[in-house]
């Protein structure tokens, strides 16, 4: 970006709503990553549809960013503007059984509402660390449940800055990938249809699901989840262990020795170390069995 991009940028956004040269090991789940260019926080449609518009007239790179919590940035960072949610696109609330949250407001906090509310259904989203835009471009799950199964319609904006509602069916759900893969859209908010349950029945089970996690999961590292996508009639993970890559490692990155579907940054590990780990594990796990393993992570920016 030019110095007067820069300026006019601020002009658009106003002080205190955009960062430059932002490290975006701040803003992931990985703590890894380089700088961003700008960093951006929109509290508004209008902002966000604004600040696209002045992206593609500037011919300005933009990224849009949930939590995190699925991505690698690279070594050298991500040129242009990477926008993410404020506070204010947060909101979550509840009509009857069907609740309805914004696309900025994290998955834990929705399922924690619908629990309050005595509204079932959510509790495997309890512990996905994501936004529920995140969750929704991902159709995102655990535990034999996923957006898919949830979701009655989703709000989002076209490129043209129009606001449409798509139907939960229509919104071409299948493992882990949804419509907004294919099509430029920006989730803004989605209505959950749920059942009515019993409150303390729902946080036992929530409980339940977090002590599994805690148990099977290396919480306990920086990492950005299933690094890899669950073949076909396989499990990423036994077919890593049965390869002899647990507690492999590349630089400060680590195939984790809890549950070997993870690479974890072990000790300040860079997005170079996690990828070539990544390729390693890959032909590995190719060369033993014929299968080869697809990134659920996604790569973005530059190395």
């Amino acid at each position: 970006m030019t110095s007067d991009q820069k300026e006019k940028l601020m002009n658009l956004m106003g002080e205190g709503q955009v960062i430059f040269s932002e490290p975006m090991d701040k803003h992931t789940t990985f703590h890894i990553g380089g700088e961003a260019e700008a960093f951006v926080r929109v509290e508004s449609i209008e902002e966000l549809t604004d600040l696209r518009s002045f992206c593609n007239r500037e011919q300005i790179p933009f990224f849009f960013l949930g939590k995190g919590s699925n991505i690698l940035v690279g070594d050298k960072g991500i040129s242009g503007v990477v926008a993410t949610f404020g506070e204010k696109m947060c909101r979550i609330t509840v009509k009857e059984d069907m609740v309805i949250a914004e696309a900025g407001a994290t998955l834990a906090a929705v399922a924690s509402f619908a629990m309050q509310k005595g509204l079932t259904g959510m509790e495997f989203a309890a512990g996905i660390p994501g936004t529920v835009g995140g969750a929704l471009r991902m159709n995102a799950g655990a535990y034999g449940g996923d957006m898919s199964q949830i979701v009655g319609w989703v709000r989002v904006l076209e490129p043209d800055g129009n606001v449409k509602t798509i139907l939960g069916a229509h919104m071409g759900f299948g493992y882990r990938t949804s419509v907004l893969q294919e099509v430029p859209y920006i989730a803004l908010a989605c209505g959950i249809q749920l059942m009515v349950g019993d409150e303390k029945e729902i946080r036992m089970k929530m409980l339940d699901l977090a002590a599994r996690r805690r148990e099977k999961q290396p919480l306990e590292y920086p990492s950005a989840g299933s690094t890899f996508k669950r073949p076909e009639g396989y499990f990423a993970g036994k077919l890593i262990e049965e390869a002899g890559l647990r507690g492999k490692r590349v630089g400060g990155a680590m195939v984790s020795e809890k549950h070997c579907g993870f690479i974890v940054n072990e000790d300040h590990a860079t997005a170079k170390d996690v990828r070539e780990l990544m390729e390693q594990v890959r032909k590995a796990v190719y060369e033993q069995t014929g299968v080869l393993l697809e990134p659920e992570v996604i790569f973005v920016g530059e190395e």
